[in-house]
């Protein structure tokens, strides 16, 4: 098996290594942004993907992987692992669907709840102590999925037609042109930057450089909170107007 993940805090590669930990302690998981990643996916037959569900959709970034990459996908067996912080109706079914088109099988999906990645949107936020029992319920609870894969019988959260309903218009409906671009929402306060370049470094688009002296945006951003969350001066917001605190797996294990 092999594992594969798209995660902006870490908490979709924290999911899929603790799957793999109890599935299959020999097999490697790795992200879409390596570099020897497609030539992994041709020498696996069965892979577990791991990714945050944004706005009950596929990261746009994740999306274009799989599109792009399409004739890779034919015959594989996909379990899939939808990392949330708010409930999604079929965040394993969204994807699922995405790769029935290129001939892979879905074999099943599971929804997990964890700290929420969003750090300038106060409404979102929780204590340590709870996202502390999130991550730890989230591991019992993919202890047992991974039990029940290896049975024969593993969860199907998200891929029911009830689930695809749900998830439509719960959330994708209404924001569905959010998640068909990259977004030009990102923002930097150039009073706070101190251009130390993490947030550059960081970024899986390649979408923040410096020019005049100033860390910009080239309206590629793909929402993964990852610069948000790690930038020292807590400059960077994208959805709220402050950070309101910094949130990584790490925080919570």
């Amino acid at each position: 098996m092999l594992g594969i993940y798209f995660s902006g805090t870490g908490n979709s590669k924290y999911c899929v290594e603790k799957f793999l930990q109890e599935y299959d302690t020999t097999a490697d998981s790795y992200s879409i942004e390596d570099s020897e990643l497609l030539k992994y996916i041709h020498n696996h037959e069965d892979i577990v993907l791991g990714y945050p569900v944004q706005y009950s959709n596929v990261p746009k970034i994740l999306k274009d992987f799989i599109v792009n990459n399409s004739s890779l996908w034919n015959g594989k067996h996909i379990f899939i692992i939808a990392t949330m912080a708010l409930f999604s109706g079929d965040g394993s079914g969204v994807l699922s669907r995405i790769f029935k088109k290129y001939g892979a099988t879905t074999v099943g999906g599971l929804h997990i709840k964890m700290p929420d990645s969003i750090g300038d949107e106060k409404v979102l936020k929780h204590s340590l102590d709870y996202n502390r029992n999130l991550v730890i319920k989230a591991e019992n609870k993919i202890k047992k999925a991974s039990k029940d894969l290896k049975y024969g019988i593993p969860p199907k959260d998200g891929l029911g037609f009830l689930c695809h309903i749900v998830g439509l218009f719960g959330q994708r409906l209404y924001f569905i042109n959010k998640m068909n671009r990259y977004t030009d929402k990102l923002k930097i306060n150039d009073d706070k930057c101190i251009i130390c370049g993490k947030c550059i470094d960081l970024c899986p688009m390649n979408n923040l450089v410096i020019k005049n002296e100033m860390v910009v945006s080239n309206s590629q951003c793909t929402m993964c909170y990852r610069c948000v969350n790690n930038c020292p001066k807590q400059a960077i917001t994208l959805l709220g107007k402050m950070v309101v605190e910094q949130s990584n797996i790490e925080k919570y294990i």
